[in-house]
């Protein structure tokens, strides 16, 4: 088999070594958390923003689609290919350009992984804030497009409160920077534009972000219940009492037990919640923080408040509660997981819900989510070999966005739109809204070539969706 006209042209400009064209390879970027059947023309590696420029030149002289990509841990379909093209792979654009530690910023690539920022930075005392479960493995580019949150995301928000300005190649080519190196630069807020719609103003080949200097005293307590219903009120209390701890999770009994099993991370077997609450700042007040968390806690019916008495142990907690998803992985052949947001009071009658919703439709269900910032994610256990489960798993999750909304939520908290929600759109915005969406992308991407089909509805249809086991992407 011979490579196709596009592949040979591109090995030309860029070398044989940063394309893929063989259909093996291609296989690989079909899908990220969720899947369309269909395979790009072909993959680039870049490893410069002119590497970039000239690719995206070419796809614009041949019209083609061009459809960037990460680490592929998204769960919404964003980086799948629905038309074919070309698929953007920054795996290669991985180095951290600056690292200016006075001003709290670094520059970096988009391929970067969002941990190894972190550890850069470690021995200056800073880290990146951000912290997707699956930080490991995720880039900042794709942490950019999807506008990734986190177990952090309480206290210190999602990404977009941590970039600073970026590097945007555009569907003409053309190179473009918005925001700074500093704060609150006057004019519009061209760079909280780009982030969070994914990949379909431009591509992302360079990110200055904000690092945040690590605390001085970190608690981390977990709280144990018997009754699912009393850690979410518990969570309600908390807010009331207008503490604002640096996470809150939430794991419900069916999901801690299959961690326990898999990591041994200290979760009690037979609870039915845990809240995993961790709060930060100085030495003096993490205590007194901590003293009224395990206060409340016991107030809302919590047998047990244990708190983790080295890092080691926090450690062993959050790995556990990052790696759930992977655990999940290992006692269903698939689960489709879901990321809809409510508000924090409403968490209890969520959680009703989704029992009620999985019950109907005989799905077997998991919790475990952000519950300080109300973002769920449900993990719906299924069998994709199995006809019926598959149709009666994509009905229990379009109820449970729904339900969302009807609470005063949204469709997403993190993950994104992408290809799997787009058409739940239209249960948030009116028809004027999505009108408006369609002409300020239209601006940027006036033919709609980058990233189609992704975010706003669309008649264009890809084929069959199906929804594939996604372990360690969330976010």
């Amino acid at each position: 088999m011979k490579p196709s006209p596009i592949a040979r042209e591109l090995s030309r400009q860029l070398g044989p070594d940063a394309v893929l064209w063989r259909p093996e390879d291609l296989m690989l970027y079909e899908y990220d958390g969720i899947a369309c059947l269909k395979q790009p023309d072909a993959v680039v590696l870049p490893l410069t923003t002119q590497d970039v420029v000239a690719i995206v030149k070419l796809a614009a002289r041949e019209k083609l689609p061009i459809i960037p990509r990460g680490s592929g841990t998204g769960l919404s379909g964003g980086s799948v290919v629905t038309e074919g093209g070309i698929v953007v792979g920054f795996a290669r654009m991985k180095r951290i350009l600056e690292i200016d530690a006075e001003n709290l910023r670094a520059r970096v690539q988009p391929g970067v992984v969002n941990f190894d920022v972190s550890l850069a930075v470690s021995d200056l005392g800073l880290y990146f804030a951000p912290d997707p479960s699956s930080q490991r493995a995720c880039t900042i580019g794709g942490n950019v497009a999807e506008n990734a949150g986190g177990p952090h995301t309480l206290a210190y928000g999602v990404t977009t409160n941590h970039v600073l300005g970026l590097e945007i190649v555009l569907p003409d080519g053309e190179v473009v920077r918005t925001g700074a190196s500093f704060l609150d630069r006057p004019g519009y807020d061209l760079t909280g534009f780009v982030v969070g719609s994914e990949g379909t103003l431009g591509m992302v080949t360079e990110a200055t972000v904000r690092l945040s200097r690590k605390p001085e005293a970190v608690k981390t307590l977990l709280a144990i219940y018997d009754s699912i219903l009393d850690a979410p009120r518990t969570v309600a209390a908390i807010t009331e009492r207008r503490i604002t701890p640096a996470a809150l999770e939430m794991m419900d009994g069916f999901t801690l037990r299959a961690v326990e099993e898999a990591f041994h991370a200290g979760f009690p077997m037979d609870s039915a919640a845990v809240l995993l609450i961790e709060v930060e700042g100085v030495h003096e007040a993490v205590e007194d923080y901590a003293d009224q968390l395990e206060a409340i806690c016991k107030e809302n019916n919590a047998r047990e408040v244990r708190r983790a008495k080295s890092a080691e142990e926090r450690e062993l907690l959050w790995r556990g509660r990052k790696n759930a998803f992977g655990a999940l992985g290992r006692i269903s052949p698939n689960y489709y997981v879901q990321d809809g947001v409510i508000p924090r009071t409403r968490l209890p009658q969520m959680l009703e819900f989704i029992g009620q919703v999985s019950e109907k439709y005989r799905i077997r269900a998991g919790n475990i989510f952000h519950a300080g910032d109300g973002n769920l994610h449900p993990l719906l256990m299924f069998d994709a070999r199995d006809k019926d489960q598959v149709d009666r798993v994509m009905k229990t999750a379009h109820e449970i966005m729904t339900k969302c909304v009807e609470l005063g939520g949204s469709l997403t908290g993190e993950h994104g739109i992408g290809l799997e929600k787009r058409d739940l759109m239209p249960l948030v915005f009116s028809e004027d809204d999505l009108d408006l969406m369609k002409r300020m992308k239209g601006v940027f991407n006036p033919e709609g070539r980058f990233n189609p089909g992704k975010v706003l509805p669309t008649s264009k249809m890809c084929g069959e969706l199906r929804v594939q086991v996604s372990a360690g992407g969330e976010a």
